[in-house]
């Protein structure tokens, strides 16, 4: 009775298959698998790193470009509503400008009109805006000297506020920023505003610039300064939660959505995020991280992936296999899955088979 009912359990695991919490390795990307389903299988290792590495980006929705730095100009040109303070020297008997006795004339305090330009005794109307103080102060003595040939001109300027930024979000203090400074860049402006927000993991900065919008990590731009861009008035910069993530699953020991917790996450580094591999169940020569590239990005050679849908295989059973791993980047909404190990199908099997034998016996006894 016994062996019958043994025979008849085998039976029945074999129809209706054993209960799995995810897909064995070769029902994946198994050669019938292959031959059935369009797709790509890449071995991650120290031969293949190179030349996916160079392959088009799987996805654009989180990932943008970033202004040079730029360079301030040597000289700040003057502006409108910039203050203007100009003295003229006069050594004429009969000066138009100054009184007996008196050899200077000083105009103190002029603003720069919206126009660009400041109104002086005996000359006129000058445009001085868009210049730097050396130009600005030989157009107003040139000026002068066409009425006063011995003139002089000593020019000052108190700059007025050179243009506003905006910090939109993210920060500690939001809003308007007033810059009189062309080296002020884009980690000043966050200093300004109280630095980032404490409830921001992995801040993201997003400068808006005209039509066109760049976006790159606060951790990039504070380890390279070729990354902190100068800003110009009417920039508006925000700092914004990382929305980038990709999926666990399988015999992980944590199936779930997990964010990006740094600028770049590597297939190592995915492990521990999801808590390692399931000790009874997992493959580790079975990792396989699943990503879909743009169609646009296929190609014929090693360029690109040959097939949008990829796979990529990791085995973390050999030093190559951990050290290419550590290398081997995770991209937006990749889908890291721990195969389980057949092994443990096995032994769940004579597991199973062992409970049910025991119970026939037990009821034999009875």
């Amino acid at each position: 009775m016994r062996f019958v009912m043994i025979a008849a359990s085998m039976i029945v695991l074999a129809s209706c298959g054993l209960p799995r919490g995810g897909a064995i390795q070769s029902e994946v990307i198994g050669k019938e698998a292959q031959e059935s389903a369009e797709f790509a299988v890449y071995r991650v290792s120290r031969e293949t790193l190179s030349t996916i590495s160079r392959w088009p980006q799987p996805s654009t929705t989180s990932s943008c470009a970033w202004p040079g730095k730029g360079r301030p100009a040597a000289d700040k040109p003057i502006r409108p509503f910039d203050r203007v303070d100009v003295v003229v020297w006069d050594s004429e008997e009969n000066s138009l400008l100054s009184s007996a006795g008196q050899n200077t004339v000083r105009m103190q305090d002029m603003q720069v009109s919206s126009g660009g330009t400041i109104f002086l005794p005996f000359v006129g109307t000058v445009h001085i805006a868009g210049l730097p103080h050396a130009a600005a102060r030989t157009r107003v003595q040139r000026k002068y000297e066409e009425v006063i040939p011995s003139a002089q001109v000593q020019l000052n300027i108190q700059q007025g506020t050179r243009g506003t930024i905006s910090m939109v979000s993210g920060v500690t203090r939001p809003g308007p920023i007033l810059v009189d400074d062309p080296n002020f860049t884009v980690l000043n402006a966050i200093s300004a505003a109280g630095g980032p927000s404490a409830q921001i993991p992995n801040p993201q900065l997003k400068l808006i610039r005209g039509s066109k919008t760049y976006c790159r990590p606060l951790e990039t731009v504070v380890s390279n300064p070729a990354y902190d861009t100068l800003l110009l008035p009417g920039d508006k910069v925000a700092v914004e939660n990382d929305e980038r993530y990709f999926r666990s699953l399988g015999a992980a020991s944590r199936e779930a959505i997990v964010p990006f917790d740094k600028p770049s996450i590597s297939a190592l580094d995915a492990m521990s995020l999801i808590g390692g591999l399931s000790d009874l169940r997992a493959n580790p020569k079975g990792i396989l991280v699943l990503r879909e590239y743009p169609q646009n990005a296929v190609r014929s050679d090693t360029s690109g992936p040959r097939n949008a849908r990829s796979v990529f295989v990791i085995d973390l059973t050999s030093a190559d296999g951990l050290f290419s791993a550590g290398k081997f980047d995770i991209q937006h909404q990749d889908t890291v899955l721990v195969t389980e190990s057949s092994v443990a199908s096995a032994t769940l099997l004579f597991t199973l088979i062992k409970q049910m034998t025991g119970a026939a016996f037990d009821v034999r006894r009875l």
